[in-house]
């Protein structure tokens, strides 16, 4: 049921996007009087699922779920019609058109994606507003949870101060900060201390697996989840959501910092403080020989957090004006976030090309349960990727179109129709090796990770 949920989810959130893409393309070749022949969501080789004529255009699904198109006559696209390239050019043709008409209609999907990604956002901002937890309300610093973060260069207590010179707004962006970066600036123990981000963090982050959560998270405090069967504490008084304040007297805000204190004390007896209510309570305890009580730790989140007096949220709600400027920067923010992602992509030394997936990486980014402010989140994510993806200066996206009549429009000479053949022809091989490889890891990793 969840793969259902998260692939019904993944197939609307596509569909949209394909359908308003073309409709970009679809619009202006309409508008320039210029003859469409098909409108496809999905590709349709040998058959359609559906497909019906309209005046001069089929529109039609596909059974290939790898995007959609339109057939523009008189165009050099995916469909590789040559026979009619090879006929006298006819003034509804796509290539009879002046330079700038053509140009708007292959800039006409990004431009629509875009609007989109823009759209959506200043309608979350809107609806929902922003709740998070600010970074410079973590004043305790973070929590280090595993050796990658070790790896990292970061201590549990490291308040993070800036990632490439930029402070970080929310705390919960973060590990993408970290992803996109180059180095980082901490304050530990009074200190600020400036240091690079390792080369291979991708790689490792990578291989480590995105099931094992965030490497970094807010410093919690040592509140019980419940007892094992095992436990040496079963009967010293210790319960559930109990948290402990102190160990032997000394004083304890947080669970690693008990951790660190229990480490030294293994197979003892000791007291702990624990704040039950508004009670503080003594207990004896006994410490196992692995410096542990025999106790889980609760998982919070950051509102059960803020409830308990450790952070502060900021709940921002916008009306409708503001909600344009905001939605706008969200949009920008996460146009350049995913730029810098690409450039490590393209760097073979960050190891971030094996990260590189396909429809069930996109897929598996959607909730396992329906939520319409997770659902046009993802969904303006992937309109501004997708546009941005095709405005890529290759010779079978929007992009390749583009610089060629860019080219005709700034010295006067068109690019021959054979060499837009061989074009689009090597810029599609390119695609299909791309999206083999992007898909190749999906398999890869759901076969052996």
């Amino acid at each position: 049921m969840e793969i259902l949920i998260k692939a019904s989810q993944f197939i609307l959130s596509l569909s949209l996007l394909i359908v308003l893409h073309e409709l970009g393309h679809f619009i202006p070749a309409k508008l320039f009087k210029t003859r469409v022949e098909k409108f496809y969501l999905f590709f349709d080789y040998k058959f359609s699922l559906v497909k019906k004529k309209v005046g001069d255009t089929v529109y039609g699904i596909g059974w290939i779920p790898l995007g959609g198109y339109v057939k523009i006559s008189g165009m050099i696209d995916e469909s590789m019609d040559t026979e009619q390239m090879k006929q006298p050019a006819q003034p509804w043709e796509f290539r009879s058109k002046p330079a700038w008409q053509r140009l708007i209609i292959m800039l006409g999907g990004v431009i629509v994606n875009f609007i989109l990604g823009i759209f959506i956002y200043i309608m979350l901002m809107y609806t929902y507003g922003e709740n998070f937890l600010p970074n410079d309300n973590v004043k305790g610093g973070v929590w280090v949870q595993d050796q990658l973060g070790t790896d990292l260069g970061l201590k549990n207590g490291d308040k993070i101060l800036s990632i490439d010179g930029n402070s970080v707004r929310k705390f919960n962006s973060l590990p993408v900060e970290f992803i996109n970066g180059n180095n980082y600036t901490i304050e530990r123990n009074g200190q600020v201390i400036e240091k690079e981000i390792p080369i291979d963090f991708i790689s490792k982050l990578i291989e480590r697996g995105k099931n094992e959560g965030s490497f970094i998270l807010p410093r919690y405090p040592f509140m019980v989840g419940a007892l094992s069967k095992d436990s040496p504490n079963l009967k010293s008084g210790l319960a559930t959501k109990d948290i402990i304040t102190a160990i032997n007297g000394v004083s304890i805000t947080y669970f690693d910092e008990a951790q660190k204190h229990l480490e030294g004390l293994k197979g003892q007896d000791i007291e702990i403080s624990v704040k039950r209510s508004n009670k503080t309570l003594n207990l004896p305890v006994k410490v196992t020989e692995d410096g542990a009580l025999g106790v889980s730790l609760a998982r919070l989140s950051v509102s059960d957090l803020e409830k308990l007096g450790y952070y502060e949220l900021e709940n921002n709600q916008f009306t409708f004006a503001e909600a344009i400027p905001a939605g706008a920067n969200k949009a920008y923010e996460t146009l350049a976030g995913y730029i810098k992602q690409l450039k490590k992509i393209f760097n073979p030394s960050t190891g971030a090309y094996k990260g590189l997936g396909g429809f069930i990486s996109i897929g598996s980014i959607f909730p396992s349960e329906w939520s319409a402010e997770s659902f046009w989140n993802i969904t303006a994510f992937l309109s501004i990727m997708l546009g941005f993806m095709n405005l890529l200066p290759i010779p079978a996206l929007d992009g390749g179109h583009v610089v060629f009549t860019l080219w005709e429009m700034i010295t006067g000479k068109k690019p021959g129709d054979k060499f837009l053949e061989y074009a689009q022809i090597a810029g599609f091989f390119l695609l299909i090796i791309l999206l083999l490889f992007a898909n190749g890891n999906d398999i890869y990793r759901w076969l052996f990770k």
